[in-house]
């Protein structure tokens, strides 16, 4: 049986003096497991095009909607987790072998493949990590992310078994442990980002995070965990807001990391709103422009751009908020002279009941000639090799088919090139990512919203 090593040692690992400070050795390949928000595709795509931006080299070894394990090579931005909008938790893997091992241990109870584990463990230095960050008493956790069907029911088996072995391993250096337990009726054996901040495990490096894929396994340490305070603050706490078809700060921060905006790039949102996505931009360290037709909401969102800048201490914010119509874009940006475009216009009204397919088809067509005549306006201010992240409604009928607009014969039309979420240089060799290179768009939509949210990227 072939067993693959992971970084064990201090000198092949990289940790994490912040909640979000990423440092990592460079030329030195690392695994790191991603931990996704509820729509896995999107916060994968937004991933990758963060990764791409900085030209970090990756390569995909494994994905799935409960984790992604990615090898990493050279340096991450120092504020990796904050800069993310679909990622939970990141961890750094210091075991991993094949799963095979895993479904020896606990769906036939082998007390030799048990042990195996344990050995893993052990030689991980994820203890003497635990040990090192830990004053008097050691307080920990075990998560489990289990992508293999076989092994998902067992997730409490797994967690309690790692729970105790890690304690086991605390007490041989003489440090009492207390693990943190589940509630009986939790339906997955895992720590949510809340309870991980909560219980500070990210600084005391005491979150074990074990991640079973179909073929291999990690354990990992979870280094980073997303703060969903800060979103809300953003959310909730600015100045202004809207109600209606708002766009939450978390998926703002997505589309604005699909677009490959990076720190001193020009990013405009020609339907800018209360300034959700110019909020998001800005915190990226954008040039941001926003442009409404509405006067009241380009007073919102300068006064909660104001707000944001003095909130974060965004001293040298560039930030200008316009009035005027998408139809005459040119006239008050310029020609060629944006690097991002970020955006949702009109996603048609608010919908108390799921309409029927030809109900739905005429919201489509009502919305058309204001997303056609954005499109051409949109190429003419965006420069060569800028990307258009452009949203359009995706709306749910009680056939259960979905009525989307046909954007994409327009983009073409006007000279924008689709860029798929996915290609095929993002993935090990040999990895079946069919399912994911086919995509063409990603779709946001809760269960019981009955207009979503389909995204497209584009590039001039």
């Amino acid at each position: 049986m072939s067993i693959v090593w992971g970084y064990f040692t201090k000198v092949g690992s990289f940790y994490l003096n912040t909640l979000t400070k990423l440092y990592i050795p460079e030329k030195m390949s690392t695994t790191k497991l991603f931990i996704s928000g509820k729509n896995w595709q999107l916060s994968l795509a937004e991933l990758t095009a963060y990764l791409k931006a900085r030209e970090a080299k990756f390569k995909i070894q494994f994905f799935s909607k409960e984790f992604f394990a990615i090898s990493l090579e050279g340096s991450l931005a120092a504020t990796v987790m904050e800069d993310l909008g679909g990622t939970i938790k990141i961890g750094e893997a210091k075991a991993q072998f094949s799963t095979a091992i895993v479904k020896e241990a606990f769906l036939k109870r082998s007390k030799e493949a048990q042990k195996e584990i344990k050995q893993f463990l052990a030689s991980s230095g994820m203890v003497d990590a635990i040990v090192e960050a830990a004053s008097d008493r050691v307080f920990f956790g075990v998560s489990v992310y289990c992508a293999e069907k076989q092994l998902r029911a067992l997730s409490g088996v797994v967690q309690r078994f790692l729970g105790s072995t890690v304690k086991a391993e605390l007490a041989g250096f003489g440090k009492k442990a207390r693990f943190m337990g589940f509630a009986k009726d939790r339906r997955v054996a895992q720590l949510s980002h809340v309870e991980v901040l909560k219980k500070n495990l990210v600084e005391s490096k005491a979150e074990v995070l074990f991640c079973i894929g179909k073929e291999e396994s990690w354990i990992a340490t979870t280094v980073a965990v997303h703060n969903p305070f800060e979103f809300q603050k953003r959310d909730i706490y600015k100045p202004y807001q809207r109600k209606i078809f708002a766009m939450p700060p978390r998926l703002a921060r997505i589309m604005v990391n699909l677009s490959s905006c990076t720190a001193d790039k020009v990013l405009l949102d020609p339907f800018c709103g209360v300034g959700t996505v110019l909020q998001e931009a800005l915190l990226a360290k954008a040039k941001v422009v926003g442009l409404d037709i509405n006067g009241w909401c380009v007073k919102a969102a300068e006064e909660n751009l104001e707000w944001l800048v003095r909130e974060y201490g965004l001293d040298g914010a560039d930030f200008r908020v316009l009035q005027g119509d998408v139809a005459k874009m040119v006239g008050k940006i310029g020609q060629d002279m944006v690097d991002c475009i970020v955006t949702e216009p009109d996603l048609g009204p608010a919908l108390r009941q799921v309409p029927t397919g030809p109900y739905a088809q005429k919201i489509i067509e009502k919305l058309e000639p204001l997303f056609f005549g954005f499109v051409k306006e949109a190429h003419r201010v965006l420069r060569v090799g800028g990307r258009l992240v452009l949203v359009t409604p995706y709306i749910r009928t009680r056939t259960g088919q979905a009525v989307t607009m046909p954007i994409g014969e327009k983009l073409e039309e006007a000279g924008f090139v689709r860029i798929n979420p996915f290609s095929e240089d993002m993935f090990v060799e040999g990895l079946q990512a069919q399912s994911l290179l086919g995509l063409l768009s990603l779709v946001e939509m809760d269960e019981k919203h009955k207009v979503g949210r389909e995204i497209h990227i584009y590039q001039k």
